[in-house]
């Protein structure tokens, strides 16, 4: 749904997704209608509807992705499709994997998750600053979640929105580190650098827009600490982040249907192999369904998985 929101520059709504989805931020401005980040595939038609009903009559002229994951940039076809003359921007680092579209370098293909092909215009360079619907926004690296994500702060109203790099509870699960790829001191940077904009409000990419700023960062550095200490504990949060999100994504699967996904997805055979090798993957992935069902996140029912919503 749409929130104006007060604490925002003006023009500025937030629809709320689920967790499927990113939130999309729509800027109305005189000259200029801006989206940020466009869901998830399978929510196009929804993304389209919010947008749609927001503009009226006017086209949407600049789609802007903080990351290219999936459930940021899913609805990037859609909404090319719907507005001809839209113009995309994204974080430099994966343009030439979109160019080609390489499903792999993109990650669509070893998560087993889906994105329509989209093109681009031009790239959000951090340390410059865009027009977004009438403000000027800073554009900023934040590598940790993605190594090539940005965040955007506008400096008059101090609003930050911060992708996947700040939650009001935490952040988006860090993937490089999924296989090796030591990552959690570029969230720990990251996190640096959003405290040092002394953001007033925060718009994320999942959950409600926030404004006790210190206190998600408390709670995010805590979280960090814990990964770090126990990498393996980060493992499996984001392996049941990916288990809860293609249930998610497809409602309900039964075992073989869940057992052909996972042997499609190939980030989740490395990540067994670095953490989880001593025990056969089917186990590996079972013990964490099971803990999925005690968090209430789904239920079990002779060969079917559930999503509990």
């Amino acid at each position: 749904m749409s929130s104006p929101d007060a604490r925002l520059p003006p023009g500025v709504q937030v629809f709320e997704r689920g967790w499927l989805s990113a939130n999309n931020i729509l800027m109305l401005g005189p000259d200029q209608a801006v989206l940020v980040d466009s869901g998830y595939a399978t929510h196009a038609s929804q993304t389209l509807a919010l947008v749609q009903r927001a503009l009226g009559a006017r086209p949407l002229d600049l789609l802007v992705n903080t990351h290219l994951h999936s459930d940021h940039c899913g609805g990037n076809a859609a909404l090319q499709a719907r507005f001809p003359d839209l113009e995309v921007w994204i974080p430099p680092g994966e343009a030439q994997a979109v160019r080609e579209w390489d499903e792999a370098r993109l990650s669509y293909r070893p998560t087993g998750q889906q994105c329509p092909r989209f093109t681009f215009d031009a790239l959000l360079a951090p340390g410059t600053e865009i027009e977004l619907g009438g403000a000027r926004w800073q554009v900023h690296a934040a590598p940790g979640h993605d190594p090539h994500a940005v965040i955007l702060f506008e400096p008059h109203r101090r609003a930050l929105i911060s992708g996947d790099a700040l939650w009001e509870r935490g952040f988006g699960v860090v993937f490089p580190e999924m296989w090796g790829e030591p990552s959690f001191a570029e969230v720990g940077a990251s996190l640096d650098l959003i405290a040092a904009l002394e953001p007033r409000v925060v718009i994320p990419g999942h959950g409600r827009v926030f404004d006790d700023v210190d206190a998600a960062l408390d709670v995010a550095r805590q979280r960090l600490d814990a990964f770090v200490q126990s990498p393996q504990r980060h493992a499996r949060h984001a392996v049941k982040v990916l288990l809860k999100f293609k249930l998610l994504e497809r409602q309900r699967m039964t075992r073989g249907e869940l057992d052909a996904w996972l042997a499609g997805a190939g980030y989740l055979a490395q990540v067994h192999r670095i953490h989880g090798a001593d025990t056969p993957i089917r186990g590996w992935v079972d013990s964490m369904l099971e803990e999925l069902a005690r968090a209430g996140a789904l239920s079990m029912a002779g060969d079917l998985i559930i999503d509990a919503g």
